[in-house]
């Protein structure tokens, strides 16, 4: 019998971690897949939380990896499932990335994948019961950066456009920043995602345009960062620089840089310390009024 449960929890465990919805983000794969490379088309997994509002709060999270792969379930499955348990919904997005043969992705591909991620959600906002006005974006590491590009670099919706998704505006409500890459300045930027971003001899102007501490401006959302202090693979100046231009132009902002926890920690689960800031996280949000 006690066997039997097992298997029972365990079936509905995969049924539950099976229920999210999986969206592709382009009608076609030319021009999106390298063939031989990619394993799969730029998609979103839709996490819906039992929250019966018609208002829902929703994140898009980016995964990080270094630009070079995706940390799915440490930083894309896992932090879903929370902000499920707290009511909110979540969508983790599949982006494209590159190698060190060059043989993959580099920009814009992934910022096209998330800010056409964020034109989708908001297009089929009604029919998920989300508010469109609630949507926010969160990343780690590279996902980070991905995330801080579309905060800051943001596309309006144009009403009069043929493509339906183009009259949907891109800017996230709110963004969470979890151990960013921020800069492309070589002095303190993470070399690894630079690289498999821009290539190793990227144009300076491009490279000085993607440095997202330099894209801040009134229109820039409210942006939670969160780093260690003895990261040493993405040093926390890149959140520090990011939060003091945020501080220039007035836009509301929390920094938070826990004294442990390296690079990469993810949801920390196992750290009574560090493991605060998801709670710390949410907390933020309803006072923004977003949860």
């Amino acid at each position: 019998m006690r066997t039997l449960s097992i298997v029972l929890l365990l079936m509905i465990t995969q049924l539950t971690a099976r229920s999210q919805e999986r969206i592709f983000l382009y009608a076609s794969t030319e021009g999106i897949v390298h063939k031989g490379f990619d394993t799969t088309a730029p998609f979103i997994d839709y996490y819906p939380s039992k929250n019966p509002s018609a208002s829902k709060t929703a994140v898009l999270i980016c995964p990080g990896g270094g630009y070079s792969h995706l940390s799915w379930d440490k930083e894309g499955v896992l932090p879903a499932r929370f902000f499920n348990e707290n009511g909110i919904d979540a969508f983790v997005l599949w982006y494209r990335v590159n190698n060190t043969k060059g043989e993959g992705h580099r920009y814009p591909a992934q910022y096209n994948d998330a800010t056409t991620a964020m034109r989708i959600i908001r297009s089929r906002a009604k029919q998920w019961g989300i508010d469109p006005e609630k949507l926010g974006i969160m990343g780690f590491s590279a996902g980070g950066h991905l995330a801080s590009t579309v905060t800051t670099i943001q596309q309006k919706g144009r009403t009069d456009a043929a493509d339906p998704l183009q009259r949907f505006d891109t800017r996230p409500s709110f963004s969470i920043l979890m151990y960013p890459v921020i800069t492309m300045d070589t002095s303190f930027a993470h070399r690894g995602s630079r690289d498999m971003l821009l290539g190793k001899t990227p144009d300076a102007a491009l490279a000085d345009a993607l440095s997202t501490e330099k894209r801040i401006s009134s229109t820039t959302p409210p942006v939670m960062l969160i780093h260690a202090d003895d990261d040493k693979t993405v040093p926390p100046l890149n959140s520090v620089v990011f939060y003091e231009a945020m501080k220039k132009q007035g836009i509301k902002g929390s920094l938070l840089i826990f004294d442990h926890g390296g690079h990469g920690f993810g949801m920390a689960a196992a750290d009574p310390v560090l493991g605060q800031w998801p709670k710390l996280c949410l907390q933020w949000m309803q006072r923004l009024g977003f949860q």
